[in-house]
C-alpha cells in the first residue's frame, strides 16, 4: 500500500520550537508546576494604542472584504517608512509583501528564488525552520558551523569554505537566534562584499533588529555592502519587537521580479493577511519606539541575570548573548553524568530528564544543528526565569 502522506511533507520535521512549548503548556495544564523555557514569545502584551487600533478596525467594513495580496497599502508605506528610520534601507512600496508572520516571509522568500539542486548556506546554530523551509522548494541547506570561541560569528572564511558552485543563497541573521550573537558592522559589511564577489544571494532575517544590549549594534547588510545590488532578501515582522507574536504579521523586501513572483504565489495560497492584523501593525511601526524601548531594558536585565546563574551550575557554560532573547548554554559538561538517578549522553536525552524531573522546558541543541547546547528563552517572568533556573543548579548539584 502506498503511503498516505506526500514524500514531501512525510519528509518534514516538525517546529521542534513549537513541539516543546506545546508539551510544556500540556503539562501545565494538567496541574504540572512546569517553567517553559522554550518559546521565543514575550511575556509582555501588546502595546496598548496597537490593540486600540484593531479594535477600531474591527467596525470598518473595509476590513471585512479581500484586499490586495501584496497588504494594506498603508501598511506597505509604513514598512518603507520604518526601513529607512531603523536601519537607512532605502525601499519603494512595490518592493514590500505583507505575510502571515515573518516565518511565511522566509518561507515565501526560498520559494521564490531557489530551484532543486541549488544549496544554501546555513550559519550553526540555526533558526530550526530555515534547513526545513529550504528543504520544501527541493534545495539543499548546507549548514555552516560556527565557533563557540567567538560567539557564533560567521566570517567569510567559514562561508568560502562551505561554498561550491551550486550556492545560491546565504541565511544571514543577526541578532541570532538561538545564539544572541550580533556581528559587529564591519563584519557584516565583509560577508556582504564575500557575496557579492560569487554572486551569493542573501536572505536577511532581521526579526531581532531592535533587541542589542550593550555596545552591540545592528546594521542591515544591504544598506552596509552596497555592492549586493539587488541581490538580497530582508524579511521581518512585528512580533518580537512589539510583543504581536499572535497578531501574525511579516514581510518581505525584494528586487520587482523576485517581488512579483513573491506576491504571485501568495495570490495561490493565503491570499491578503488578516485586515485587522495588518491595521494593528499599522499602528505598530507608525507609533513611536518607547514600548520596544521599555521591553528591551527588561531583556537586557533577565540576559544578564540567566547568562550569570547558567554560568554558577558546574558543567554549564553560557557566553553572554548580545541580542535576542535566548541564551545558548553548552552542556556538555552535564552528559554522561548520573543526575537524579538517570544518566543523558546527548542534549536532546537531558531535556527530556529535565523536563520529566525538575518540570523545566528547553530546547536542545540538536534542534539548531549544534548538540550539546540548549536554547532558553528570558522572554518569561523574573520569577519563573528565576526558580527554573534554581531547580536546574540544585538537581544538578544534588547528582
Amino acid at each position: 500500500m502506498s503511503p498516505r502522506v506526500s514524500d514531501l511533507l512525510g519528509g518534514l520535521a516538525p517546529s521542534a520550537t513549537l513541539a516543546v512549548d506545546a508539551k510544556a503548556k500540556a503539562l501545565k495544564a494538567a496541574g504540572e508546576p512546569v517553567i517553559g523555557y522554550g518559546a521565543g514569545e514575550p511575556d509582555f502584551p501588546t502595546p496598548v494604542h496597537i490593540v486600540e487600533a484593531a479594535a477600531k478596525a474591527c467596525y470598518d467594513p473595509a476590513n471585512y472584504k479581500y484586499t490586495p495580496t501584496a497588504g494594506l497599502p498603508e501598511l506597505r508605506d509604513a514598512v518603507v517608512a520604518k526601513s529607512m528610520r531603523d536601519s537607512g534601507l532605502e525601499i519603494s512600496a512595490s518592493q514590500v509583501l505583507v505575510t502571515n508572520g515573518g516565518k511565511h516571509a522566509v518561507a515565501t522568500a526560498f520559494m521564490s528564488v531557489l530551484n532543486p539542486g541549488d544549496e544554501v548556506l546555513i550559519p550553526a546554530p540555526f533558526w530550526t525552520t530555515y534547513p526545513e523551509a529550504v528543504y520544501l522548494t527541493g534545495a539543499t541547506a548546507v549548514p555552516v558551523m560556527t565557533s563557540e570561541a567567538n560567539g557564533f560569528h560567521v566570517t567569510v572564511d567559514d562561508l568560502e569554505r562551505a561554498r561550491t558552485p551550486k550556492t545560491k543563497l546565504l541565511v544571514f541573521v543577526s541578532p541570532s537566534n538561538p545564539s544572541g550573537a550580533v556581528v559587529a558592522p564591519e563584519e557584516v559589511a565583509a560577508i556582504g562584499r564575500w557575496a557579492a564577489e560569487h554572486d551569493v544571494w542573501v536572505l536577511c532575517d532581521e526579526i531581532y533588529e531592535h533587541l542589542v544590549y550593550g555596545d552591540a549594534r545592528f546594521v542591515s547588510m544591504p544598506v552596509v555592502a552596497p555592492e549586493l545590488g539587488d541581490r538580497w532578501i530582508v524579511v521581518n515582522g512585528v512580533a518580537k519587537s512589539y510583543a504581536m507574536t499572535g497578531w501574525r504579521v511579516g514581510w518581505m523586501i525584494a528586487a520587482p521580479d523576485v517581488m512579483n513572483a513573491a506576491i504571485n504565489y501568495q495570490s495561490q495560497t493565503t491570499s491578503n493577511i488578516s485586515n485587522i492584523s495588518q491595521r494593528a501593525a499599522i499602528a505598530a511601526l507608525t507609533g513611536d519606539l518607547m514600548a520596544v524601548g521599555e521591553m528591551r531594558t527588561v531583556f537586557d536585565r533577565r540576559r544578564q541575570t540567566m547568562s550569570a546563574m547558567l554560568n554558577a551550575i558546574d558543567g554549564i557554560s553560557c557566553a553572554e548573548p548580545e541580542g535576542a532573547f535566548y541564551c545558548y548554554p553548552n552542556v556538555t559538561g552535564l552528559l554522561g553524568r548520573s543526575l537524579g538517578g538517570r544518566v543523558a549522553n546527548s542534549s536532546a536525552e537531558l531535556a527530556e530528564v529535565l523536563l520529566e524531573t525538575i518540570k523545566i522546558a528547553v530546547v536542545p541543541g540538536e534542534a539548531f544543528g549544534t548538540p550539546g547546547f540548549f536554547r532558553l528563552s528570558y522572554a518569561l517572568g523574573d520569577d519563573d526565569l528565576k526558580e527554573g533556573l534554581e531547580r536546574l543548579g540544585a538537581f544538578v548539584a544534588a547528582g
